[in-house]
């Protein structure tokens, strides 16, 4: 009997094995399942809106070159304006001929891969650096999921979601009439730049201590590589036919660079996105290696050791909410103060380039319809069209004032302050105070550098006082948004983050380029950056005087109700 035992359990012993370890793949493969349909219940929202924003904005552009440049020659035209000013190659792309498609490509590729990585890094932070931070992470990690399959259930999140924006993507630019590869080709390419930011944001949450120290990170890198790319398009080699041109190496270092040698509507080239992938599996695999040896919540590049005795300034809630929020200012004011360089070095060559060919007054039209209208120098008109976008900057920098303040809330910090004598209306004015001290900031920036370049660029002197009167058209639009978001802030807390940030993006989309696209008037006029005030030619300040009325009884109507509402922890 002891014999036929042995035997017996020597022979069922490897199909034991095999059963055991079945299961247990079984069991992590439901775990999985479990922590990916959580993600995409969590991001559900977020999601959809950028990846149906990016699309219409895919869809939008294409709709807008047709109806501003759709015949011939008005592409040529552009493309020669654009061939010689490097500083429009930086901020747009690559030229790949003069078709409508390829036209397209060149005016709103980069952005969308720059959106793209913006969403993946936020995606990829979110579940695992703040996971940490708040300690959820380490609550999972105490179930069969352990600490890998919460990051394998991020990146196939992360995949998929890109996977959706290239074909949302790529159905966008074909509603609008482009042809159907070429279409999925740039698709491909903005979702590829997509995965290899998703990793890059991976990667950095696990060099960071912190969540915010994460996203800044991965939000320069992201920068980084437009920047890169811009510099390689912008130095690069214009073939023989005059409209097409070859990178130079910086865009090589570039996943957005990348993308544009996909050259949908002209080659089809797929082998770009090898890099993307290939890119995204090296850091994914350094990814999976530092998570093996670092400790939960740990970070490998530690975080500065504060003062062992708090400033005088942290003494009072305006001091805080300063400290709290001084770096976001720091990077808006900054993109401000660049944009605004932009706008005074390149007014004069775009007016001249202009008015020395007046086949162009396409353009002319366009930078009307994307400014606040009105009529004078050229150079004041294009001037006013740039500070939209760094309108678009300071309603950005208030909106992150708010989300900060819902953030506060969100985390305990601020009940925890309405211990002290510190009342809940005083706390609510001291960071919206710090938010119209940003939107200053980020406005007197950009002004002061536009006017400055301007002049270095030969321009008369008078074109300082144009620029800080473009950059105070801009002053109401991002106190509404300071006032409303604050609003609704008070009354509905739990959307301030996604409402906030879709709010701005819609409304700066509708209204800055609204006019471009042929939207009609009743949506345009939705958006506050429609009725900016005329500062060309016959200023006309009526759209701005109503902007701050709006802003002062939003912010009244705030201050009021802020008083009769718990606080929304969570």
């Amino acid at each position: 009997m002891t014999t036929a035992t042995q035997s017996t359990g020597r022979s069922a012993g490897p199909a034991t094995h095999q059963h055991t370890a079945a299961r247990r793949d079984q069991g992590r493969g439901r775990t999985l399942a479990v922590l990916l349909r959580q993600r995409i219940r969590r991001d559900r929202w977020q999601l959809l809106i950028w990846i149906v924003g990016i699309a219409m904005l895919a869809a939008f552009s294409a709709a807008s070159i047709s109806n501003t440049y759709g015949d011939a020659k008005g592409r040529v035209e552009l493309m020669q304006l654009a061939i010689a000013n490097p500083a429009i190659l930086m901020l747009r792309g690559l030229p790949q001929g003069t078709g409508l498609a390829a036209v397209t490509f060149f005016e709103i590729f980069t952005f969308l891969a720059l959106l793209a990585g913006l969403m993946s890094t936020f995606l990829a932070v979110r579940h695992s650096r703040a996971e940490e931070e708040t300690g959820r992470a380490e609550l999972v990690a105490s179930t069969p999921a352990a600490r890998i399959l919460p990051t394998v259930a991020t990146l196939i999140h992360g995949a998929l979601a890109n996977v959706v924006l290239a074909v949302a993507t790529g159905l966008g630019f074909i509603a609008a009439g482009l042809p159907v590869a070429g279409s999925f080709a740039a698709g491909a390419a903005v979702g590829g730049a997509g995965i290899s930011f998703l990793a890059v944001g991976l990667l950095l949450s696990q060099l960071m201590m912190t969540s915010r120290g994460a996203n800044g990170f991965a939000s320069a890198i992201v920068v980084l590589a437009y920047l890169l790319r811009g510099i390689g398009d912008a130095t690069g080699t214009v073939t023989g036919d005059g409209a097409h041109m070859v990178s130079a190496w910086p865009t090589w270092l570039s996943p957005i660079g990348w993308g544009e040698q996909f050259d949908p509507y002209g080659a089809n080239d797929w082998r770009p996105l090898l890099l993307q992938l290939g890119l995204a599996v090296v850091l994914m695999a350094v990814v999976f290696a530092l998570q093996s040896v670092r400790d939960s919540g740990a970070g490998l590049i530690a975080e500065r050791p504060g003062r062992r005795d708090a400033r005088a300034m942290l003494a009072g809630p305006l001091g805080l909410a300063w400290r709290l929020q001084w770096p976001t200012i720091l990077g808006w004011t900054v993109g401000g103060l660049f944009t605004g360089l932009l706008a005074g070095a390149l007014g004069s060559v775009v007016s001249s380039s202009i008015a020395n060919d007046p086949s162009l007054g396409s353009i002319r039209k366009a930078l009307g319809e994307i400014g606040a209208g009105g009529s004078g120098p050229l150079t004041q008109i294009f001037i006013s069209a740039i500070f939209s976008i760094v309108g678009v900057l300071a309603a950005a920098c208030a909106t992150q004032a708010v989300i900060r303040l819902r953030q506060e809330e969100a985390g305990g910090a601020a009940e925890v302050l309405m211990s002290t004598p510190l009342s809940r209306v005083r706390w609510l004015l001291q960071f919206l105070l710090v938010g119209v001290i940003a939107i200053v900031l980020v406005l007197v920036a950009a002004a002061l550098a536009s006017g400055l370049a301007a002049v270095g660029a030969g321009e008369d002197a008078a074109r300082i006082g144009d620029s800080f009167a473009a950059a105070a058209a801009q002053l109401p639009v991002a106190l509404v948004y300071l006032g409303v978001l604050a609003l609704v802030f008070v009354v509905l807390p739990g959307w301030t983050i996604p409402l906030g940030w879709t709010l701005l993006g819609l409304g700066a989309f509708v209204g800055i380029f609204g006019g471009l696209i042929g939207l009609p008037t009743w949506v345009h006029d939705l958006s506050p950056f429609a009725h900016s005030p005329v500062v060309v030619g016959t200023p006309d300040w009526t759209g701005g005087y109503w902007m701050l009325g709006i802003a002062v009884i939003a912010t009244a109507a705030a201050t009021l109700l802020i008083r009769r509402r718990d606080f929304a922890i969570g």
